[in-house]
Parts: C-alpha cells; sequence; structure tokens
C-alpha cells in the first residue's frame, strides 16, 4: 500500500504551496487550498486514448491546411484561400512580420505541437520511456503558448462576414475541419508537461522522486516537469539549481521578474501607440484606395449591421490588450508597494491574464485571410499595414511580460508575515492533501 511519505508532491504554481499527488475519484479536480488554483483533475483517458486522439488531430490538421477555408466570387471570378494561402499571399505583399507572425502561430508551433506529442506518447503508452523526453518536454512547454488555432478559426468567421456585404463568400471543408482541429487541440491542450510526466510516473516509466524538506532547505517545483525538489535555503532567492529529473535550470524564484517583466510591459506600451493609429488593412479597388484601423474596422461591422462580430472584434483587438497591459500594472505595483492584501483576486486576475493573451492576435488573421479571399488583380486588393505587424508585437511582448511575472513572491510576503523578509519559512512542509472538488 502506498503510504503518504511516498506520495509524488506537486508545487502550486501560483502561491508556490506544496502538497502530496493522490488518485482523484471521476468527476474530482483537486484545488490549491491557499489560492484555488486548479492542481490536477481526474481524467478517464489512458494514454492509449491520447494516442489516437493526437493521431486524429494531426489527420485532421492535414485536411485543414489542404483545403480551402473560405471561397470568395467577384463578378464571375471566383477566389478560394487557406491558411498556407493566406501566409504565401502576405509575404508576397512584402510583409514579412505578419507573414512571419502567423504562419508560427497558426501552422509551424501547432504542427511541431502534435509532432511532440505522437513522439512521446507513441512510447508511453507502450510503458517505454520515449527517446529526448526530457528535451522533448521543454520544448512542449514554449510552444504551447503561442499555438494559435482557435484564434484563426475566429479569424476565419469574422473575415467571411466582414466580406459577405461585399461579394458572395461561402465556407470551405477547411473551414469544418478547422473547427474539428480546434476541439481536438483543446482536448490535448490538457496534456501540459507536468501531465506527461505524472502519466509516466504512474506507470513506473520514469521514478518518483519524492524530497524530504528540513532545516535549511526549501522545496520548489522544476518549471519544465514540475519535480518538486529540495534545494539549499539562501538569501538570494534567483540562485540557480538544476532539476534532478529533468535537468532544467530550477530558480526557486524567477530573477529579476520585476525589471524584465517592466521593460515588456513598457515595450508593449509603445508599440501599442502605433497598432491603434496607423492602419492595419489597406483596400484598393476601382473605386479607389482606403485604409482602415482596428477601431476603424470595428465601425465598419457595426453599420453593416454585423454588430455581434464587432463587439467580438472589439473584445478580442481592443478591451483584450488594454485590459492585459492595465491588468500587469497593476499586478506590478501591488507587487513593489509590497502588498499582501487581496492575494486570491489578484492570482484570479493573473490566470486571466494568461488564458486571454493569444486572443489578440485575432485582428493580425482577419487582415491575411481579407487578403487572400480578395485578390483580385484591377479589381480588389486587400493588403496588411503597418499596424498589423505592431500589433502583433504588442501580442507577443504582453504574452512575453506575463511569462516574467512571478506572482509566488506576493504569497511569500504573507507567508513570511512580515513585509521587510519576503523569504518563505525554510523546510516549508507539504500538506497531506489539496481539496478535492466534485466537477
Amino acid at each position: 500500500m502506498t503510504t503518504a511519505e511516498s506520495q509524488p508532491l506537486i508545487e502550486c504554481e501560483h502561491c508556490a504551496s506544496i502538497y502530496r499527488r493522490h488518485q482523484l475519484e471521476p468527476g474530482e479536480t483537486a484545488n490549491c487550498a491557499r489560492c484555488g488554483t486548479i492542481l490536477w483533475r481526474y481524467s478517464g483517458l489512458t494514454l492509449s486514448n491520447w494516442l489516437a486522439l493526437a493521431i486524429a488531430a494531426l489527420i485532421i490538421f492535414g485536411v485543414a491546411n489542404a483545403y480551402p477555408v473560405a471561397s470568395m466570387s467577384v463578378q464571375g471570378m471566383v477566389q478560394q484561400a487557406s491558411l498556407l494561402d493566406a501566409i504565401g499571399i502576405t509575404w508576397r505583399q512584402g510583409h514579412y512580420a505578419v507573414a512571419i507572425m502567423t504562419g508560427l502561430a497558426g501552422f509551424v508551433l501547432p504542427l511541431f505541437q502534435l509532432t511532440l506529442l505522437l513522439w512521446v506518447l507513441g512510447p508511453l503508452s507502450r510503458g517505454v520511456e520515449p527517446a529526448g523526453f526530457r528535451g522533448a518536454m521543454r520544448l512542449l512547454g514554449l510552444l504551447r503558448p503561442w499555438c494559435m488555432v482557435p484564434v484563426f478559426l475566429l479569424g476565419v468567421l469574422v473575415a467571411v462576414v466582414k466580406l459577405a456585404g461585399m461579394a458572395a463568400v461561402s465556407p470551405g471543408i477547411g473551414l469544418i475541419a478547422f473547427g474539428i482541429l480546434t476541439i481536438f487541440l483543446t482536448m490535448l491542450g490538457r496534456l501540459s508537461p507536468h501531465v506527461l510526466w505524472r502519466y509516466a510516473e504512474s506507470d513506473g516509466v520514469v521514478p518518483v522522486h519524492v524530497p524530504e524538506a528540513g532545516p535549511g532547505v526549501v522545496l520548489t517545483g522544476c518549471h519544465v516537469c514540475g519535480q518538486v525538489q529540495a534545494v539549499a535555503h539562501a538569501e538570494d532567492a534567483e540562485a540557480e539549481h538544476h532539476c534532478v529529473r529533468c535537468h532544467a535550470v530550477v530558480h526557486y524564484r524567477k530573477p529579476d521578474h520585476l525589471a524584465r517583466t517592466w521593460a515588456l510591459l513598457l515595450a508593449a506600451v509603445v508599440f501599442y501607440i502605433p497598432a491603434n493609429v496607423l492602419p492595419v488593412m489597406k483596400v484598393s479597388s476601382v473605386l479607389g484606395d482606403s485604409a482602415h484601423t482596428i477601431l476603424g474596422g470595428v465601425v465598419e461591422l457595426w453599420d453593416m449591421g454585423s454588430w455581434d462580430i464587432a463587439l467580438i472584434v472589439f473584445i478580442a483587438s481592443v478591451a483584450v490588450p488594454l485590459t492585459k497591459l492595465l491588468a500587469l500594472i497593476l499586478l506590478l505595483l501591488t507587487e513593489q508597494w509590497r502588498s499582501t492584501t487581496n492575494l486570491r483576486p489578484r492570482t484570479r486576475l493573473y490566470q486571466m491574464v494568461e488564458f486571454i493573451g493569444q486572443w489578440s492576435m485575432l485582428d493580425v488573421f482577419v487582415v491575411i485571410l481579407l487578403a487572400a479571399l480578395a485578390d483580385f488583380q484591377g479589381l480588389m486588393e486587400i493588403s496588411a499595414g503597418a499596424g498589423a505587424a505592431a500589433f502583433g508585437v504588442v501580442v507577443i511582448l504582453t504574452m512575453l511580460s506575463a511569462m516574467s511575472f512571478d506572482l509566488r513572491r506576493s504569497w511569500d510576503l504573507e507567508e513570511a508575515g512580515e513585509l521587510d523578509d519576503p523569504e518563505p519559512a525554510a523546510g516549508r512542509r507539504p500538506a497531506s492533501a489539496a481539496g478535492a472538488q466534485a466537477g
């Protein structure tokens, strides 16, 4: 029988609380008793089930990119466009930054993510450690936030609505495939590197390492594999260690997180101005040339009567980026003021910033799709503007800024009990279990 002391440990990524990981019943989730973060969920899927899902997702990925997502007809001329068509046309128009950003987020990185999952799930489902497992998990952790297939799907729908007032537009097979792919990728999104390491532990593929807390050491989790380990307690919380399991560099707390977060955030603010002032889209037709900013596109959709799509674009392209900027500024200021109040609401705020991060890329995807569908030489041509590239940079910088922030330091202040000592008590022992709630 497994004793409590032999159960693997897990660290809450937001408040750094340590718990012993135990088996859950169907429908249960384990939540952090301190900040409320979901630590792990019950899953009835086996590794073989996950492997089948990943194979199906890769097949659908091929279909989604092989067939057009929509077609447009103007005066007897028909133009069809897939994601790759949109990226290629944007590149040929000379908007290299936009083409690279959308190509990576919509095609290259999702394909790489699925390939990595297949690489590790195949051997794991047979009870064998995959070759290069540690490196593959590091890459998977880096790729996951930047795969934006669901954002592209929403971009297709917005583009179709915007063009519907000008010409006959119809959805294609690729759009249906992208819808199915979005569902599959959302399910596969639960397979984080930490979850895959836990599967490997449970099946005996990798050893279980259970560290002991004691005088002079503190427990902390590896950001790559989630392995909780004991590191020497020092005055410098940013001292470098190496994970005992995957050998990744481990810091007790993220080094220089305030300086790096402020730098990235201020850079995002700088680019936010041209992203909203410069046109994100240019239209050239027999009736003349015009340029559209983000807000101009929202107003145009509203005037067309598509108030629901206008609201979606406004939220994704205006409200979300501004909310991210203001929320990160608030989180940074409260930590610099060494505040320990409202830590749970601040944790929810940070989780919201992480969740909405990629959705601001919506307008950039819309622009490249419009460029591909309305590519009628001599009649109509749409191309990306300088604002689209600036807006994509804003999305990237705000996401990097959120990743650089370390909310655990605010929880450290609460644990220390006095504002002049930000370090937590050494030798913190794990709780027996997190609170399990029925889902």
